[in-house]
């Protein structure tokens, strides 16, 4: 639905458009795709090479009618209303969200939502909403999909398959239990999906992670190789590289990436950081 409208309103204002974390089963993202590039619609999209998401629990679990954009509106509802939330909450499977972050509650880091409310000795419906007011809804969590398995897989890899695809990542680097993408996307891109399983040459990994986004985001000097260009290169070692992050280890730090420059300058060299920090915020031309 939410991808459907976005081409819908790309179509008719008439400007390009990319979608970050595009997942979800392949057959019916990808037949969006070709049916707004039939359409005329100019989309490029993102994904990182995982099968479960992160975000704030409360992003998760909050009916729509609760204020969650007002900290203390929704803290008021759970408190005064906390029955009517957790009979909403009868649909929640809550034994694939795992917590990232909880404030005060680090204890429950790395458990699932029941593993934590048996620990608690509350139902998993009162220890969320305690949770949730304890916290003041700063705690985070680790989300499986439903298609979590081989069809999840199959869709992740036919997805990167396409043309309009970039690699991405994302990080929410708060709390003892992340995402382990923070750590791991690109060099798990390039062990597993270039290396292992060829969903991509080197060359097309390449394009995808580097000169197809500098393209799309207007950066004229960066994503290529040549004389002129900004100079922000990694050294990959296409026999060892690899993530080591996991969900039980998400802070694990990937192997086979031992030299990392941005802007011609050593950030990363024979697998220590330098201490330099060249990096900013870049602006389309």
């Amino acid at each position: 639905m939410g991808v459907a409208e976005v081409v819908e309103i790309a179509r008719r204002s008439d400007v390009a458009v990319h979608i970050s974390h595009f997942h979800g089963p392949s057959g019916e993202l990808l037949g969006l795709v070709e049916r707004a590039r039939d359409k005329g619609v100019d989309l490029s999209f993102d994904t990182y090479p995982y099968l479960r998401g992160s975000t704030i629990l409360g992003m998760v679990v909050l009916p729509s009618w609760v204020p969650a954009a007002d900290i203390e509106k929704a803290l008021a509802v759970l408190v005064e209303e906390g029955e009517r939330v957790k009979r909403e909450w009868s649909q929640v499977v809550w034994e694939r969200l795992t917590l990232a972050h909880a404030p005060t509650f680090e204890w429950a880091e790395g458990l699932t939502l029941p593993e934590a409310a048996e620990r608690y000795g509350a139902s998993v419906e009162e220890f969320c909403r305690v949770l949730l007011i304890e916290t003041r809804l700063e705690a985070g969590c680790v989300m499986a999909r439903p298609d979590e398995g081989p069809r999840g897989e199959e869709s992740i890899r036919a997805i990167m398959r396409d043309p309009g695809h970039m690699g991405g990542s994302d990080g929410i680097h708060v709390g003892g239990h992340p995402h382990p993408r923070a750590y791991g996307t690109f060099a798990r891109y390039l062990g597993r999906h270039v290396r292992e399983l060829g969903d991509l040459t080197w060359e097309q990994a390449a394009v995808h992670f580097a000169s197809h986004p500098a393209r799309r985001f207007h950066l004229p000097d960066r994503g290529l190789i040549r004389p002129g260009q900004i100079a922000d290169l990694i050294v990959v070692n296409p026999e060892t590289v690899s993530d080591t992050a996991t969900y039980q280890d998400p802070r694990s730090l990937s192997v086979g990436i031992n030299d990392v420059l941005v802007a011609g300058v050593p950030v990363l060299k024979d697998g220590h950081l330098t201490g330099a920090t060249p990096g900013r915020a870049l602006r389309a031309a």
